[in-house]
């Protein structure tokens, strides 16, 4: 048994929307009571996550991290075609990854008891996102 759905994700601009209710919705009308869930996103210049969901100060850490790793406007970056955040959102998408996996069991995510999945945008502006949720078992 298998279900998919496309999700679509207004984002707010660079940051974090969690979007674990709506993966959760797509678990339980799947009708899969054990198996895999996969969450890919559909973009370059974003990417998923599962990370804390009690202390917003975890996403805010993260993005000081993000911005080490791939900071804007790098004077080495030939690709800017978009602006200052362009080649640094590529950067950051490729380094925190477009798609995970949660295991499925009784018909639900299990995720532990801290853990959210997010939608990280790495672009200034925001954006509509697709996200696409496959679940198998």
């Amino acid at each position: 048994m298998s279900a998919q759905t496309i999700l679509s994700i207004a984002t707010r601009g660079r940051g974090f929307t969690e979007i674990t209710d709506e993966v959760a919705h797509v678990v339980r009308g799947s009708g899969v009571r054990v198996g895999l869930c996969n969450v890919f996103v559909r973009h370059t210049s974003c990417s998923l996550t599962i990370t804390e969901n009690a202390d917003p100060a975890v996403r805010r850490d993260l993005e000081t991290l993000a911005a080490r790793w791939a900071p804007d406007g790098d004077p080495a970056y030939r690709h800017a075609d978009e602006g200052d955040d362009d080649m640094a959102a590529h950067g950051r998408s490729v380094l925190s990854g477009v798609s995970l996996q949660v295991p499925v069991g009784d018909g639900r995510l299990l995720l532990g008891t801290w853990q959210g999945v997010y939608l990280w945008e790495h672009r200034h502006a925001g954006h509509t996102r697709q996200v696409v949720v496959t679940v198998i078992g």
